[in-house]
């Protein structure tokens, strides 16, 4: 079974470009951040990333028009924005949901609200290994096409090595869930850490790695997603 790739990209005007790269080079979805100015869960890559966007005026309505020009590059590939439940009071809950799915979201991703609050707003949930038994089957029954498993406390970033926690997070969670593909991340940035996260889940997602590789452009970023597909690939044989 073929390994899921996440590529986590932050909204600016370069993104529809390097989405349509990170695609071609093998990335299944893409998560695309719409920056915070206060992104309590993400580390200083995506910190740095999501401050210069909102230098360059990248607010909602210009997210949600990068989110349509991604669309227009990636065909029916899968884009999930990841936001912060802030944005979403001020714009609307219900509007900003209906919103991105004009412009070509498939689901969402809202940092800090748990799952069970806003059910309205159908969406891909988070748990961690803090996370108690019923707060995964809680997520687990209302997450929107599958669950992410966060592979350490604390906030997104690169690490050295791969959580040890990974391993419990995906026994626990799939005795609960069952079928429900189990994509983990943060703190996986080599196509080492891919392999092994993969090896225990259906795939993984990396944010921090990617939005610092595509700094360099859209030729290093299609290098290091083709890295990460071809680790996921040998792995599924």
């Amino acid at each position: 079974m073929r390994k899921a790739l996440v590529v986590y990209l932050v909204a600016e005007p370069e993104t529809p470009e390097l989405a349509r790269v990170a695609v071609e080079a093998g990335a299944d979805i893409i998560e695309l951040g719409f920056p915070f100015s206060d992104p309590l869960a993400d580390g200083p890559v995506i910190q740095r990333a999501s401050e210069r966007a909102l230098t360059r005026g990248m607010r909602t309505r210009r997210c949600l028009d990068c989110l349509a020009a991604i669309r227009e590059q990636v065909g029916d590939t899968p884009i999930v924005p990841m936001t912060y439940a802030a944005i979403l009071e001020a714009y609307g809950w219900e509007r900003f949901a209906a919103d991105a799915s004009a412009r070509g979201a498939t689901s969402l991703i809202v940092s800090a609200v748990p799952a069970g609050l806003r059910p309205e707003v159908r969406r891909v949930h988070l748990v961690a290994p803090t996370s108690t038994d019923e707060r995964i089957r809680v997520a687990a029954s209302s997450s929107d096409g599958w669950l992410y498993l966060v592979t350490r406390t604390g906030t997104t970033g690169a690490r050295a090595e791969l959580s040890s926690a990974l391993e419990g997070l995906v026994e626990r969670t799939r005795a609960i869930t069952g079928d429900l593909p189990l994509y983990a991340g943060f703190g996986i940035s080599t196509p080492e850490h891919a392999a092994a996260a993969a090896a225990l889940a259906d795939g993984v997602a990396v944010g921090s790695r990617a939005v610092e590789v595509a700094e360099a452009g859209p030729s290093a970023l299609g290098e290091y997603v083709a890295s990460l597909r071809g680790a996921l690939d040998d792995l599924s044989g």
